[in-house]
């Protein structure tokens, strides 16, 4: 017993070094026939065994396993370059196309808004953020149309019977029509302030709705959110407000 302890230290070295050439071999026998499949398998012992190895204060073979943990990225890299590279390449193609179609939509608003605003035909747009308009709106027409610059101008054309209301924009898709929204509680506003941009500014006190204003009268274009009005935007204005404030996830 007494010779035990005087050389545990000793017999704890001998375990070390056997193990780790244990190791050694079977791991060189795995990684000759391993599998995509069971590269999972060869990382959890990995780690298990580097786990043990520090609990039984086993240096060498806590060395090793940190060794082959540090390369285990390095070999992953190479055996799954080919997977890598082709995920990479879809995630940006997918962003792109997202990107892309944000980039559109907002080109066909600015240019419908535009050309509304030379006419001096009144128009009030919303688009949806985080917050759902749905139990904000009263009336309305379902429409779930792709938004287009003709689809919004000929809404508001003074011949539509829908043209008083609002548009409604949910997911990227122009969803209602003929909307009408909660007025503005607010005293202080102006009361020279036309029905349209108190229900523009009513709606963004309550949602965190994006909400575009034409005015009938003078043609100028307002932008609402959060009770706070952003106006006289010219289209390049516009078009970078917009891109500021929308952001892809609300158009999926």
């Amino acid at each position: 017993m007494t010779f035990l302890l005087q050389n545990i230290g000793v017999l704890q070295d001998l375990l070390d070094l056997s193990l780790t050439a244990l190791i050694l071999v079977r791991l060189s026998r795995l990684m000759k026939t391993v599998l995509a499949l069971r590269i999972l398998a060869v990382l959890s012992t990995l780690v298990v065994g580097h786990l043990l190895a520090r609990l039984l204060s086993l240096h060498t073979v806590r060395l090793l396993f940190d060794t082959f943990l540090v390369s285990s990225v390095v070999v992953l890299a190479v055996i799954f370059q080919t997977d890598i590279r082709r995920a990479f390449a879809a995630l940006i193609r997918s962003r792109a196309v997202k990107d892309v179609e944000m980039s559109d939509l907002i080109d066909e608003l600015v240019f419908a808004v535009s050309g509304l605003a030379q006419k001096r035909i009144g128009a009030l747009i919303v688009i949806e953020r985080s917050i759902q308009v749905d139990s904000y709106l009263a009336v309305g027409t379902e429409i779930d149309a792709k938004v287009t610059s003709e689809l919004i101008s000929s809404i508001f054309l003074p011949y539509s019977p829908i043209h008083d209301g609002a548009v409604i924009i949910q997911r990227g898709k122009l969803t209602r029509a003929g909307c009408f929204l909660p007025l503005t509680q607010n005293l202080e506003v102006s009361k020279s302030l036309g029905t349209r941009h108190r229900a523009a500014m009513g709606l963004s006190e309550l949602v965190d709705a994006v909400v575009i204003v034409v005015s009938e009268e003078t043609g100028t274009v307002s932008v609402f959110v959060g009770g706070k009005k952003t106006t006289n935007l010219d289209p390049p204005a516009l078009g970078k407000l917009l891109r500021r404030l929308v952001d892809q996830r609300w158009l999926k």
